[in-house]
């Protein structure tokens, strides 16, 4: 173990650079492909049904937290990460270079052989991230000590935010400068591309040999004995729950956009100023929540984040000029450091073998809230309106961070 230690540390500032590196390329190719701007944008062109465009986040975050337990067990027992994340993560990045060559090919093809297409390769995107997601998480914690991951993340995101910001900047020009569906086709190439940056720079990172000290177990086994890690672990169950409160409250994050156009007749060009909000936002709070997070633990940097997303909702409720939309889009930047401590937390509420098994578990049973969030989201913005939508969520977000603050003790205690 001392000598696995020494590897860590030996590489840890060019395991550092080039993860961060990875992180903020791949943030750059999703601001040419933003899940809340570009793509419920692109869909809107496609279609009015409110229900179809809160499918865009149901399938990107069920391909995200399905599959992750599924591959826990199978993870565990790698002592390398890299080539299976190397091998499987190739079909992220694919989906953008299909859609692309599809619309440019073939820019003349029926609403209903385009949202086909969407969809699918939406969902081929989103799989493969889940696939990968337990083993990316395990990889970034074995290489990122522990009282560094926060500012890691947040130096990341920041980077990734300022990359984004350039992206929207330049996603902007593109939407003006071409017309539909062209100017939708060069985004999602441009996005191609950056991740595949961001691929060449997570195949540079130096990961030492580590094997579990876990005996293999078989499949089944392994899934037996699951529920005992959640009885025996209560403070860890009930985080789960908090969260699971917390993704509802994110029910609305997929229609602000939507409703911005609708409710002001916006042209597309401004939804990259809304981006480049979005990412500045996150690129000013990641480093300093990160590092707050490393110093007095990530469940605080959580509870903070739900409160700036209940303020975003507030603000957009009161919107009533195009303008409270930039605040409103950099407030949801801010609140992205949630979901970055959300990883950190969990890797300290468990040993590191034991990692993968609480990575899986984290993101395999918070699906149902994370698929059905967006749905609820466009039910309700289709059967009672968008202002009763945006209230919905923020009333959710406030009993989320509540659970949080009052019920789960910070994991750290226990590590150290």
């Amino acid at each position: 173990m001392m000598i696995y230690d020494q590897e860590v540390e030996r590489h840890y500032k060019h395991n550092f650079i080039v993860n961060a590196l990875d992180f903020s390329f791949y943030s750059l190719g999703l601001s040419f492909a933003s899940l809340t701007t570009i793509l419920p944008l692109y869909l809107s062109h496609l279609t009015t049904s409110t229900i179809l465009i809160g499918l865009i986040p149901a399938l990107a975050n069920t391909g995200w937290t399905l599959p992750q337990l599924f591959t826990a067990n199978y993870v565990g027992q790698l002592p390398r990460k890299k080539p299976f994340i190397l091998a499987v993560s190739t079909n992220e990045r694919l989906p953008f270079l299909i859609l692309a060559l599809s619309i440019l090919c073939w820019p003349q093809a029926s609403s209903g052989a385009s949202l086909t297409l969407f969809f699918a390769l939406v969902a081929m995107y989103s799989v493969s991230g889940g696939l990968v997601g337990t083993a990316w998480q395990d990889y970034i914690a074995k290489l990122i000590p522990l009282r560094r991951r926060g500012i890691f993340f947040g130096v990341a995101n920041s980077l990734g935010g300022i990359l984004g910001a350039l992206g929207a900047y330049a996603s902007r020009f593109i939407l003006e400068g071409y017309a539909f569906p062209t100017s939708f086709a060069i985004c999602f190439l441009m996005a191609f591309v950056a991740m595949s940056f961001s691929w060449g720079f997570l195949a540079q990172g130096k990961e030492p040999i580590h094997h579990s000290s876990k005996p293999r177990i078989s499949n089944r086994e392994y899934w037996q004995h699951l529920p005992a890690v959640l009885h025996q672990d209560r403070n860890f169950t009930l985080y789960l729950l908090s969260r699971a409160v917390i993704i509802l409250g994110g029910m609305a994050g997929g229609f602000i956009t939507v409703y911005a156009v609708g409710r002001f007749q916006i042209p597309d060009q401004t939804v990259g100023w809304f981006t480049a909000a979005l990412l500045v936002g996150q690129a000013i709070s990641n480093p300093l929540l990160g590092h707050l997070g490393d110093q007095r633990g990530h469940k605080l940097v959580i509870e903070l984040s739900t409160i700036i997303w209940v303020l975003a909702m507030a603000l957009t409720l009161m919107a009533d000029s195009v303008a409270w939309f930039y605040p409103v889009f950099a407030l949801m930047g801010g609140a992205s450091s949630g979901w970055l401590s959300s990883m950190s937390i969990t890797f300290e509420f468990c040993a590191p073998e034991d990692r993968p098994t609480y990575i899986g578990l984290t993101n395999t049973l918070l699906w149902p809230f994370v698929f059905l969030a967006p749905l609820l989201g466009g039910w309700l913005a289709g059967g009672l309106g968008y202002r009763q939508l945006l209230a919905a969520a923020l009333v959710a977000s406030l009993a989320g961070y509540a659970l949080l603050h009052w019920t789960v003790r910070e994991p750290r205690r226990r590590v150290s």
